[in-house]
């Protein structure tokens, strides 16, 4: 056929008895050429006109399969420009390069239609996750790993027919690829566990993107980003990114703590000794307090008790779950039943205790002084105290300048 065509068209040429052979030609592949960028430029348009008059229906997946496929039918238009006009060529020359159109055009055909596959998944995917475009969106964790196995599949089957297309055996491929793979195996073990581990992340789903998770064994924690075949991405509460190998989550233990039903309020109240007599109503009012509260959950535990005689409180037990698990509003709910125990306390006339000390001094350690100064309204401790002061402050005095000495009682001073 292209033997014909050039027949007619340098009859043609030759008839009028202008230009050599070499111009005619060129003149014949620079129209191809040109014709196939007219052509790719009006079936460009026409998708685009395509799109944009199927997005007003409510059809969803007439757009995703007009997007995927407008780029590769203008490559494929390309194709076949090219390798007419290099058939042209061709019937002129003898170049070696020339001899290989027919499986140039079969690889790129391959290539072509791989990526209007490739780009129709990430279309479909893209669909199934969104909240606008789906009334129920699918889990992007599970909708990621199955798009991700589609492409592989697609990829290697288009390997292996564009092996077979360029002349090799596929037998003989596989069986070298069989080979091959244990030698792999053993080389890149490190790479084939981070795979592996993906993949169990994918199946038993611990996580998934968008998660706050932690692990106990390991300084890990933020939110999870990407789930990739060999890392997972973890954003940190310091907006850090942190790249963790999957392999190590099928060694340590992982906490997903975005998936708690309840966040809990555990606290240890302490009141005065001189409030022992109405520890009975505090906890009892504490109780209903928690009880009757709207943020709190009386489904889950619920502990309000008399917990130990502490060195300086009557410790109370405070134990309860809130209904929200947003970390924001937990804490206005904790302030929230924090000043309501307060309040309960002060309504019984106690208070809340803070750490104190009490200094009993007998009578057989008692001097002259401490009866005098005690007999003139100054207390013992005040006394003690300021003789103390008098002290180290002589001592400086007879301490020489730069002795290590004085170093000491200025840095031991608090006065």
């Amino acid at each position: 056929m292209i033997g014909d065509m050039m027949t007619i068209v340098d009859g043609w040429i030759e008839n009028f008895g202008v230009l050599y052979e070499p111009w005619r030609v060129g003149i014949v592949v620079f129209s191809l050429v040109f014709g196939t960028a007219a052509v790719a430029y009006v079936v460009s348009h026409i998708v685009s006109a395509l799109e944009r008059k199927f997005s007003k229906t409510n059809n969803l997946w007439d757009d995703a399969v007009l997007h995927a496929a407008r780029k590769p039918l203008v490559a494929f238009v390309w194709l076949q420009g090219v390798y007419w006009a290099a058939e042209v060529a061709h019937h002129y020359s003898s170049a070696e390069i020339f001899k290989a159109n027919e499986t140039v055009l079969e690889v790129g055909f391959i290539c072509i239609f791989v990526w209007a596959l490739l780009r129709a998944v990430k279309e479909g995917e893209s669909i199934l996750v969104s909240p606008v475009k789906m009334k129920k969106p699918m889990d992007y964790t599970t909708i990621n790993a199955i798009s991700k196995l589609t492409r592989a599949v697609v990829i290697i089957t288009a390997v292996l027919i564009s092996l077979q297309s360029l002349g090799y055996s596929l037998s003989g491929v596989l069986a070298f690829g069989g080979v091959g793979g244990i030698a792999v195996g053993f080389a890149a073990k490190d790479l084939l566990a981070n795979f592996f581990g993906g993949f169990i992340i994918h199946l038993d789903r611990p996580f998934k993107v968008g998660d706050w998770v932690r692990s106990p064994d390991r300084n890990i924690e933020g939110t999870v980003e990407h789930i990739g075949w060999r890392l997972t991405t973890i954003r940190t509460f310091d907006k850090r990114p942190l790249y963790v190998p999957n392999a190590t989550f099928t060694t340590i233990a992982v906490e997903n703590p975005s998936r708690m039903t309840n966040r809990r309020i555990y606290e240890t109240v302490g009141i005065r000794y001189a409030d022992v007599g109405d520890m009975e109503s505090i906890v009892s009012d504490i109780r209903s307090m928690l009880e009757n509260h709207d943020d709190i959950d009386n489904t889950q535990t619920l502990i309000v008790n008399f917990l130990a005689f502490n060195q300086s409180s009557l410790d109370i037990m405070v134990y309860a779950f809130t209904k929200t698990v947003q970390w924001v509003r937990y804490h206005e709910v904790k302030q929230d039943v924090l000043l309501k125990i307060s309040d309960v306390i002060a309504s019984h006339g106690g208070e809340i205790a803070f750490p104190t000390q009490t200094l009993y001094i007998n009578d057989e350690t008692r001097t002259p002084d401490m009866e005098n100064d005690g007999a003139a309204g100054e207390k013992p401790e005040t006394r003690g105290i300021q003789d103390t002061r008098t002290q180290n402050r002589s001592r400086r005095n007879d301490t020489p300048a730069g002795d290590v000495g004085e170093q000491s009682l200025d840095a031991g001073d608090g006065y």
